[in-house]
């Protein structure tokens, strides 16, 4: 999506917050990694260029479903899709690992709080690389975004537990508020500042979770 700026009569300008879907794109370790082939091609005599697709739901920039993490969660299709467009904050912090804390925002003005999207190194890092040390959020950020109306949580982080983690308090804690959540943004070059989210999942049944098209749209006066 062109970044180019607000003119009179134009768009405003916008910023494509996902990563790039390609064969080298890094996926989380044992999952699996995205690829196509031709079923039909142009060069071959067909009329169209057909392809197939396989890539797991969590592939690049994703929503997860609560099913993701409990077997009667909510499947793609199932989410509320209003947590997914609507004003959001974009917040730089400084934290290079560990877990995030309500006062890692302490310098920050997050009035009227609804969406919460978090910059930190993990944006820089290419597409076919893996961080596996990442900032994530802790339950006392979830509970703390949840008093202030909170409904959805981005991330350039892979995930909202730590690696290595097999409770996944933070998942839990998000859909015991009602939050959504999205994963793996790039928000470099983004601005901090306030925008307006369209994040949405795809309408799949069944599935654990959706990659999505994620942009930020700029807001007039923000």
């Amino acid at each position: 999506m062109a970044n180019t700026p607000a003119q009179p009569g134009k768009l405003p300008r916008c910023y494509d917050i996902s990563r790039t879907i390609t064969p080298t794109l890094a996926v989380w370790p044992g999952d699996a990694p995205f690829s196509f082939t031709h079923t039909l091609r142009k060069r071959d005599g067909s009329s169209v260029n057909l392809t197939t697709i396989t890539l797991s739901p969590h592939t690049g920039s994703h929503a997860d479903a609560y099913y993701h993490f409990d077997d009667d969660g909510q499947h793609p299709d199932q989410m509320p899709l209003a947590h997914y467009i609507g004003p959001a904050h974009v917040v730089t912090i400084t934290r290079q690992h560990g877990g995030i804390v309500p006062s890692d925002f302490d310098a920050y003005d997050l009035a009227n709080l609804e969406r919460l999207l978090i910059h930190t190194w993990v944006s820089d890092v290419p597409d076919d690389d893996w961080p596996d040390d990442f900032p994530y959020p802790t339950v006392a950020l979830i509970d703390w975004l949840a008093a202030q109306g909170g409904v959805l949580l981005g991330l350039d982080s892979p995930s909202v537990d730590w690696f290595d983690s097999t409770d996944l308090p933070c998942h839990h804690r998000l859909r015991h508020h009602g939050i959504a959540n999205l994963e793996y943004l790039a928000l470099a070059g983004v601005p901090d500042g306030r925008y307006e989210l369209v994040a949405l999942p795809l309408k799949i049944a069944g599935v654990c979770g959706s990659p999505v098209r994620a942009v930020l749209r700029e807001i007039e006066g923000s």
